[in-house]
């Protein structure tokens, strides 16, 4: 059986196991050893794929990060009032989470304690204050109420937005599941930044 499965993996399968095994152990607490087992290869086979550990977590950050960033470019994000688009990615940045939700949590949970650590979190502090930035300029419109402390506001949304990985528990029955909780964040959130109409 561990033949077969030397046979069959490949990269984008063993990053997916190195993710869950990072989510369970932490980054830090995970070893090539680990990887390993949890493979069912050989540390040499791993070692054929990535160069090591940092490699795989650096893969696995970065398809997190440009799931979110990807949205700041869709058309959405671009075009029509300032509160539109910042509730449009909103609703795609809660769609990615779910749709990436190992490899967002991986994020989520990194430290800063290597280079690529420290690189994640440069690159979500980044997308942090793009998004801010969309709310200032909705609250520069008069589309936000005018007494919100922007800084405070996108620090709120993005901890309603990351709390997810902490509960939320994907159903296969339920295709619509993903659109219905995005909505339900942009309304929770934006229902109580926006003006009243």
């Amino acid at each position: 059986m561990t033949t077969a499965r030397r046979d069959t993996y490949t990269p984008d399968t063993l990053l997916s196991v190195a993710v869950r095994v990072f989510n369970e152990r932490g980054y830090d607490g995970t070893s090539m050893e680990h990887l390993s087992k949890a493979a069912g290869i050989s540390k040499s086979s791993i070692y054929h794929h990535v160069a090591g550990k940092e490699e795989l977590l650096r893969r696995a950050v970065s398809r997190a990060l440009d799931g979110l960033f990807a949205v700041l470019d869709e058309p959405g994000a671009g075009r029509g009032r300032a509160v539109e688009r910042v509730e449009y990615v909103t609703r795609r940045t809660v769609e990615v989470l779910i749709e990436e939700l190992p490899y967002v949590t991986l994020l989520l949970r990194v430290r800063g304690n290597t280079k690529t650590e420290r690189w994640a979190m440069e690159r979500r502090r980044e997308f942090d204050h793009r998004v801010a930035e969309l709310l200032k300029a909705a609250a520069a419109d008069g589309d936000l109420r005018a007494d919100l402390d922007i800084r405070l506001a996108t620090r709120l949304l993005f901890g309603m937005i990351n709390s997810l990985v902490e509960w939320y528990k994907p159903h296969p029955d339920s295709p619509s599941e993903r659109e219905q909780l995005a909505e339900t964040v942009v309304r929770m959130a934006f229902g109580g930044l926006r003006t009243a109409r």
